[in-house]
């Protein structure tokens, strides 16, 4: 409600053409997601606005959201800024930057493949506008106040998170920054929020705490406008966070009761050679997602079921850590009932499902992680003691 996403739209529409929309809104993601270290906040700030600009240029929201999260996820991979970044390193006793430069030989193919399957896609697809660009314009700048100066809520909330602030922090902090912009430029939209033609400070704070915590709507005399700038507050996120909070605990029950452990040991023996062993950790942690609903159990559970193994066969730990970031990191967004997969579709308000088919960095990294050992490419036995 502070004019921060419209912001952008307009912006985005006036620079971004349409032919490499898709392959900028994933170079985009990432460059915002390396510099951040999250995939959720690139996706719930940057990722919304170009939501926005593609649907009005006409793309389908699949290939919206799917160059999204594949953008997103990448900077979240590689980022050493990233919580699964260093929790992966951490489980293996891998140091950060080795972890990270190892990724790169897997990550990087991946990501190309991606920015080129996009860029492809981008300049062949036939689209179909919902709305032309000069009315869409016209709208929202009639309808919200568009400064510059918006562009400081995004900015402060980059630089919480750059200079590490406790996460509840940042979101509080963010959350108020958002409202102070939304009373000192959106006064209207507030009272109209407020449902009253009294324009009250009473009035206008009423309209601030609906927009925070209810669902919103505002009229603009266009129907795709009106459901792409309508939002849900907080309100909106509790089913959501009903079910990840059972489906973190389902997954702590799975860890406590070994029972993934049970499923895999049969898979674990027939090892014998580099490809067998990445391509057992990648089912593992893909498993581990499917089963425990948060990508932090699988990355623990599966680094520690695998970590002695990898030592006994002589190879190094940055191996394992690699593969679980391939495994695991990249594909729990790809998961309807996982905590990352739930939040996302949540956030941008399209299902799994639909933007799974076009999320392709996510499914190409697994597939990149075994075809890379089945080439032996840099993979080096250590020395036994």
């Amino acid at each position: 409600m502070s004019g921060v996403v419209p912001l952008f739209i307009v912006y985005g529409m006036q620079i971004i053409h349409p032919g490499v929309f898709l392959l900028s809104a994933c170079i985009i993601c990432a460059v915002v997601s390396v510099l951040t270290g999250s995939s959720w906040t690139t996706i719930a700030t940057i990722g919304i606005a170009l939501l926005g600009i593609g649907l009005a240029l006409g793309f389908s929201p699949g290939w919206i959201a799917g160059a999204i999260v594949s953008g997103a996820y990448f900077g979240d991979k590689i980022s050493p800024l990233s919580d699964t970044t260093v929790l992966a390193s951490s489980v293996t006793g891998t140091p950060l930057f080795t972890h990270i430069r190892y990724m790169l030989v897997t990550t990087i193919p991946s990501f190309i493949i991606s920015l080129i399957v996009f860029g492809v896609a981008g300049m062949m697809m036939t689209r179909q506008t919902v709305v032309e660009s000069e009315i869409f314009e016209e709208v929202l700048t009639g309808k919200y106040n568009l400064s510059p100066w918006l562009l400081m809520v995004p900015a402060i909330t980059i630089f919480l998170i750059v200079k590490r602030y406790p996460p509840l922090v940042t979101l509080f902090l963010s959350m108020l920054t958002g409202l102070v912009f939304a009373v000192v430029f959106q006064q209207d939209l507030l009272f109209e929020v407020a449902n009253s033609n009294d324009k009250s400070v009473i009035n206008l704070v009423k309209g601030a705490l609906i927009t925070t915590f209810g669902s919103t709507g505002i009229t603009t005399g266009n129907h795709e406008i009106d459901t792409l700038v309508a939002t849900r507050g907080m309100q909106g996120m509790l089913n959501t966070v009903w079910i990840i909070i059972c489906a973190t605990c389902f997954g702590a029950a799975m860890a406590s009761t070994r029972m993934i452990e049970s499923l895999t040991q049969a898979l674990i023996r027939k090892i014998h050679n580099t490809s067998g062993l990445v391509s057992s950790t990648v089912f593992t942690g893909l498993l581990a997602n499917l089963t425990m609903g948060d990508q932090y159990l699988g990355i623990i559970l599966t680094g520690n079921m695998f970590k002695d193994l990898y030592e006994k066969k002589g190879y190094e730990s940055r191996l394992l850590s690699r593969t679980l970031e391939d495994s695991i990191t990249v594909t729990s967004v790809l998961v309807p009932w996982n905590s990352c997969g739930m939040t996302q579709s949540t956030v941008l308000g399209v299902s799994t499902l639909i933007y799974l088919p076009f999320s392709v960095f996510n499914y190409v990294s697994p597939l990149m992680s075994i075809l890379i050992a089945m080439l032996r490419y840099r993979i080096v036995n250590k020395t036994i003691k």
